[in-house]
């Protein structure tokens, strides 16, 4: 299933895409996809009003998408995951997993506009595939089973301004935190019909030229290790943001290095869990 957030009349609205025409309302049987959703099997649910057909169909658009999931408890953060990254960024392949947080006010929808800080001067882009937990996840024994504790794959655009992160301390989190730095969406695709997560192909553009075109059979870390190795530092709840690191074409990997300017415009897919666009705007 594809599930997305409606915005609508004020209100945002879990549904169900069929296709771009057709959009299925999901408010009778969750007020949102949160965790509690998913933690009291709310896709079986889901799949059994389906079966049914009692979800009535919802006038709107995927063009109103908000962001695939409501603000989770954490956004954790994997960084120089993907072996061409590392390559382009002249860093060795990390041991292990490099993890940071990025502020959970950072989330926004697929198509609302990147505000630009007012300092900054080095906006950077990263396509990434999110992973949302649907249960929780401690200790985890083995990766074999971190796969189960997935409720679904979104896109998200890691959102980074280089000098906040490398040139005020060295904080990764406060050059990735800023609001808007976290758009996801327009889905959250199901495990089921997202298929094998090591073999997504993902793209992302500016103002149309192509900047990034990898897949995520590069990555140094899979998701079942991502989830497995978490799980023993941190307790990962249901309806937490996971992504996992970004191919390479990243504007400070560039020579000589490009940057987002207000007006430029990011359009983002992942194979099968669709596109995103923003435009860069000025911050107030």
């Amino acid at each position: 299933m594809k599930l997305l957030r409606i915005r609508k009349d004020g209100n945002v609205i879990p549904a169900i895409l069929v296709s771009e025409e057709k959009l299925l309302d999901c408010s009778s049987i969750t007020a949102d996809f949160d965790g509690e959703f998913y933690e009291s099997e709310g896709i079986s649910k889901l799949e059994a009003a389906l079966k049914a057909n009692t979800l009535p169909v919802l006038e709107a658009s995927p063009e109103d998408a908000d962001s695939s999931i409501p603000r989770p408890g954490k956004i954790v953060c994997i960084g120089l995951n993907y072996s061409d990254h590392a390559k382009e960024a002249g860093m060795a392949e990390p041991d292990e997993p490099i993890i940071f947080m990025k502020a959970t006010s950072a989330l926004s929808g697929p198509f609302d506009p990147i505000r630009k800080p007012r300092a900054a001067t080095e906006l950077d882009w990263e396509v990434e595939l999110g992973i949302v937990i649907g249960k929780t996840a401690r200790y985890l024994e083995s990766e074999e089973e971190a796969l189960s504790h997935v409720a679904g794959y979104t896109v998200a655009n890691d959102v980074s301004e280089r000098a906040f992160q490398l040139k005020h301390g060295g904080q990764w989190t406060k050059g990735k935190s800023h609001d808007t730095f976290c758009p996801t969406g327009p889905w959250l695709v199901t495990p089921d019909e997202a298929g094998d997560p090591q073999n997504l192909q993902m793209t992302l553009s500016v103002n149309g030229e192509t900047m990034q075109n990898g897949n995520t059979k590069t990555m140094i870390f899979p998701v079942s290790k991502i989830i497995h190795y978490l799980s023993q530092y941190m307790t990962l709840e249901a309806g937490d943001l996971i992504i996992t690191g970004t191919p390479p074409g990243v504007g400070a990997g560039m020579v000589p290095q490009k940057w987002l300017q207000v007006g430029d415009v990011v359009s983002l897919s992942i194979e099968g869990l669709g596109t995103q666009t923003q435009t860069v705007i000025a911050d107030e």
